[in-house]
């Protein structure tokens, strides 16, 4: 146990304390599935909130049982947005409630969970070029703006990928920023994910030395929601795009206008 909370300290920056200080409104808890949180309650640039029971994040949803299942009912949730790709999925696949639609958005992700993807990212010293690499961003994250239009106004959304952390973090992130959301909290949330996983963490990193002799400080790095790596992705955007905004507005389709109705839908 002291083990576990060391490791997630070092990986936890002190300011998203205060974001897990609300955990308990927050954490969807599910004996099925970690990481699932509500990403409602923050505070605009202009001083308003974004929506809470409106946008739910997660990790894999496969293993929740009946009564998780009764739980994403009673949340209203009507789509369920899926990063992974084919490999994940065909191990474990969605459960989710007979209202819910699954809508697979797998760009970049195609070959992630075969053994060649395995070894690359085994042999990867961090997952910075993973969240620098823009091309499948467009057709990954696109279609998740659009489908936000679409959710009915007593309706939820919900989007995941394996761990909740990578694909999802940056789904995230996206979403915050274009809700008027300023970067620090949008850090504090991507970060937090290292406080919902601390012990699923902890057994993978395990795995990861033991089965793959990994050396602990390379596990620990993959693991990890290190600032670096959504800052990387921050970079890239302005580095090509010259600002978020102008990226969002080009790449996701969120026009003045368009941002305009999306804000008025999800923040008051």
């Amino acid at each position: 146990m002291k083990r576990i909370f060391f490791l997630s300290f070092i990986i936890f920056p002190f300011f998203s304390f205060a974001q897990i200080a609300d955990s308990s409104k927050r954490e969807v808890k599910l004996q099925g599935a970690i990481n699932f949180r509500d990403i409602g309650g923050y505070s605009t640039k202009d001083g308003k909130h974004v929506k809470w029971g409106k946008l739910y994040r997660s990790a894999a949803l496969n293993k929740l049982t009946e009564q998780d299942v009764e739980t994403l009912t009673k949340l209203g949730i009507s789509y369920d947005l899926d990063f992974r790709g084919p490999y994940e999925v065909a191990v474990a696949p969605d459960r989710i409630p007979t209202t819910t639609t699954r809508i697979s958005l797998p760009a970049g992700s195609e070959t992630i969970g075969d053994s060649t993807s395995m070894r690359k990212m085994m042999q990867a010293n961090s997952l910075t070029e993973f969240y620098s690499d823009l091309a499948p961003f467009t057709a990954r994250y696109k279609p998740m703006f659009d489908q936000m239009f679409a959710v009915p106004s007593d309706s939820a959304l919900l989007f995941h990928c394996s761990a909740g952390k990578d694909r999802t973090g940056i789904a995230a992130a996206l979403i915050l920023y274009a809700l008027g959301v300023n970067e620090e909290t949008i850090m504090a949330d991507y970060t937090a994910t290292n406080y919902y996983r601390r012990n699923e963490n902890e057994k993978a990193m395990q795995m990861m030395t033991a089965t793959y002799k990994m050396p602990e400080e390379r596990a620990k790095k993959m693991m990890a929601a290190d600032p670096a790596y959504l800052e990387s992705t921050f970079n890239s955007i302005k580095t090509k795009y010259g600002s978020v905004d102008n990226y969002l507005a080009k790449e996701m389709g969120l026009t003045k206008s368009k941002l305009k109705k999306l804000q008025s839908m999800y923040v008051e």
